[in-house]
């Protein structure tokens, strides 16, 4: 029972009034001075210490022993069956003549006030792909664009921003590895999806890892036709969540967490452009140097680089992509062109040449470097 703050007595105090009456010859009244109580209430508790011992000192619960309207257990388990057959609560009322807020209530108690709780939870199946590159998990996350240091930092409720709008920032990471890539992209539409797949493809192509499948969620980005055509192009599978289960995209969304305690609310940023512009030193943080408890306490590109998956990786690249046989900035020259990342933004279709692309990845770079100096 929660003690009120201001109450006179706690258990302990009370102890002390009656051995103070009862072992150190004080009267009532001058224990019940000494403890700031009436010398009526401290003969209450003596009464009590003397029936029941130390035991009785302690606060009893206020519920009343008998109540003379409690619903028979009969009618309680008549409530429980009919909910059972998938009745509402309003219908149980009807059908036994009873107050709807009473069954409300029954039914609150007996841990059946939704119709969820009937069905059994399923059982948590976890899975572990065998390589890298077997199954790629996508998925997005909106966030609010900041313009300016809000009223949550400086305490100033005139510091607030209004119709500053919104950013996407999109996730994947591989089920085996967990080698993780994201981007910050204006919206979560196709025209931001679709490059993003490829870049993400491409990143990974050339970190040594060749994509087989793709699991997403059912967004329109996903359903859409751009979508379908560039995993046809890009040789992918694609697979989609069960509708309402994003338990079953597991891995991207405690990625998504990860990154908004870490990354987009990890310190409190001045502008988007610098919380986007943290981003890309976090993923290689992510990467080469953040332990992962799944992974043995590794990092995902220490890991993948020692070879402590289930088997080797060489076996499983594609044989357009030559394993580190480098073309321009390091890249593999034959698949240079039709897995180079698409500009933020840039329409679907045939991505860009990367002699006219301006994107820049340090990411990518610092692994390429990482696995040279290894080697």
């Amino acid at each position: 029972m929660n003690m009120h703050k201001n109450a006179r007595l706690m258990p302990r105090g009370r102890l002390l009034l009656v051995q103070r009456i009862t072992k150190q010859g004080w009267t009532v009244g001058s224990a019940a001075c000494a403890a700031g109580l009436s010398e009526r209430q401290a003969y209450r508790w003596l009464a009590r210490y003397r029936a029941g011992g130390t035991a009785a000192l302690i606060d009893r619960s206020s519920a009343p022993r008998r109540c003379g309207h409690r619903v028979p257990a009969e009618r309680v388990a008549a409530i429980e069956r009919l909910r059972r057959q998938r009745m509402s609560g309003p219908a149980i009322a009807r059908q036994l003549g009873m107050p709807v807020s009473t069954v409300g209530g029954i039914l609150r108690r007996l841990g059946l006030g939704r119709l969820a709780a009937l069905e059994p939870r399923p059982p948590v199946v976890r899975y572990q792909r065998a390589r890298p590159g077997e199954l790629l998990h996508i998925d997005t996350k909106k966030l609010g664009r900041i313009e300016a240091v809000g009223h949550r930092i400086t305490g100033d409720r005139r510091d607030s921003t209004r119709g500053a709008g919104w950013e996407s920032v999109h996730v994947c990471i591989d089920d085996a590895s967990r080698l993780a890539y994201s981007e910050v992209l204006p919206d979560e539409r196709k025209a931001s999806a679709v490059p993003f797949l490829e870049c993400a493809v491409g990143w990974l192509a050339r970190s040594g890892v060749a994509v087989e499948r793709v699991m997403t969620d059912n967004g329109s980005a996903y359903r859409s036709r751009h979508w379908r055509d560039a995993c046809g192009a890009l040789e992918l599978r694609h697979l989609r969540t069960k509708p309402y289960t994003p338990r079953t995209n597991g891995k991207a969304e405690r990625f998504i967490q990860t990154s908004l305690r870490e990354w987009a609310y990890g310190q409190a940023w001045a502008t988007s452009h610098e919380r986007t512009a943290a981003l890309v030193p976090w993923i290689d943080h992510y990467n080469t140097k953040r332990p992962h408890t799944a992974l043995a306490n590794q990092p995902p590109a220490t890991r993948l680089r020692q070879g402590s998956l289930v088997r080797p990786l060489a076996p499983f690249l594609r044989p357009d992509l030559p394993p580190h046989t480098t073309g321009p900035a390091g890249r593999p020259p034959d698949a240079s062109r039709r897995l180079a990342p698409v500009a933020c933004g840039a329409p679907c279709g045939d991505p860009p040449d990367r002699s006219t692309s301006t994107r820049r990845e340090p990411m990518l770079d610092h692994l390429n470097n990482v696995r040279g100096n290894d080697s």
